[in-house]
C-alpha cells in the first residue's frame, strides 16, 4: 500500500461548501481507508487527507468522488505520493 496526500483549495462559494461539506466528511469515514487523517487548513482555504491506496488510479477514483469536488465547490487539488 501506498501513501496519498490529497490537497485542495475551495472556491469563495460559502452555499455549495456548507451543501456538500457534510457528504465529504460522511464520505471519507465511510471508506475506513487504511492510514486515514484530515483536516481543514486554519484559514479554512481547504484542507488535507492523507490516505492509503493501492494504486494512484485507484486513489484517483476515491478522490473523484468526493462530494465537494463533485458539488463543484474544490477550485485547485494535487493528489501527491507521500513518503511518510
Amino acid at each position: 500500500m501506498r501513501k496519498y496526500a490529497f490537497i485542495y483549495f475551495l472556491r469563495e462559494d460559502i452555499d455549495t461548501i456548507r451543501g456538500s461539506l457534510g457528504q465529504h466528511v460522511r464520505y471519507w469515514k465511510s471508506l475506513e481507508l487504511d492510514h486515514y487523517v484530515n483536516g481543514p487548513f486554519a484559514d479554512r482555504s481547504g484542507g488535507l487527507i492523507v490516505f492509503s491506496s493501492d494504486s494512484p488510479e485507484k486513489a484517483g477514483r476515491i478522490i473523484a468522488e468526493d462530494p465537494l469536488l463533485k458539488a463543484g465547490a474544490v477550485d485547485q487539488y494535487w493528489l501527491k505520493e507521500w513518503i511518510a
